[in-house]
């Protein structure tokens, strides 16, 4: 069976069994370019997947938190892919909560909106003969978008948030992002420009995911 299948197939167990799915497993001090954060790390007991949190400053009464919760994708992240706008999205969050004084940035593990890294390689095979990044995903047997955000409410709730002004340009992510005593109460966007190598990228995002761009 396909790993990613497996821990979809784990994950669903766990939940209905009434088990935690995610738990805090280490914690400590992290200084970056943007300014001091905490790290968090927290696993998924079924599964092992491990998801990040880099909080700044205090949350307080948790409310209104300015929050990213930001997918992995290793090309754009680590290796500065130039074929989407994550990293640069991933950064720019980074600096926007740093500034503020206040806030989270929680890496989830969701590789490729949530088919894993070996399926999102194939998915930029499939986009080199010429179909979009939703073509390619629904080509390869999952659906448009397959990121489910649960795990990131539970981390949240874990952290002493309530509510979030969220950093997305994703109006689908605000109703991800909610439950369980977690609620949305502003969505900010966090728009990079296109650029000759991501407009066909943002424009399919746009068009037939929704996202509130202004790509031309």
């Amino acid at each position: 069976m396909d790993s990613w299948f497996w821990r979809r197939a784990v994950s669903l167990l766990d939940a209905l069994r009434g088990r935690p799915s995610v738990n805090r497993v280490a914690s400590a001090k992290l200084p970056t370019e943007h300014g001091l954060f905490d790290i968090h790390v927290y696993e998924s007991p079924g599964t092992g997947e491990t998801h990040v949190a880099l909080v700044c400053g205090d949350i307080g009464n948790g409310d209104d938190v300015l929050t990213r919760v930001h997918s992995s994708c290793v090309t754009g992240d680590i290796f500065h892919s130039s074929r989407c706008d994550c990293g640069a999205q991933l950064h720019m969050a980074l600096g926007r909560i740093a500034e503020e004084g206040r806030g989270v940035l929680l890496y989830l593990y969701q590789e490729g909106r949530g088919i894993g890294l070996a399926n999102k390689i194939r998915a930029y095979a499939l986009q080199d003969q010429g179909f979009d990044t939703v073509e390619a995903n629904e080509r390869l047997g999952f659906a448009a978008d397959s990121r489910d955000y649960r795990v990131g409410v539970q981390v949240l709730r874990d952290l002493g948030v309530h509510s979030t002004r969220l950093l997305s340009n994703n109006p689908r992510k605000l109703s991800g992002v909610a439950g369980d005593g977690l609620s949305v109460s502003e969505r900010l966007p966090i728009e990079i420009p296109a650029s000759a190598s991501t407009l066909r990228y943002l424009r399919t995002k746009k068009e037939k995911l929704g996202h509130l761009l202004s790509t031309p």
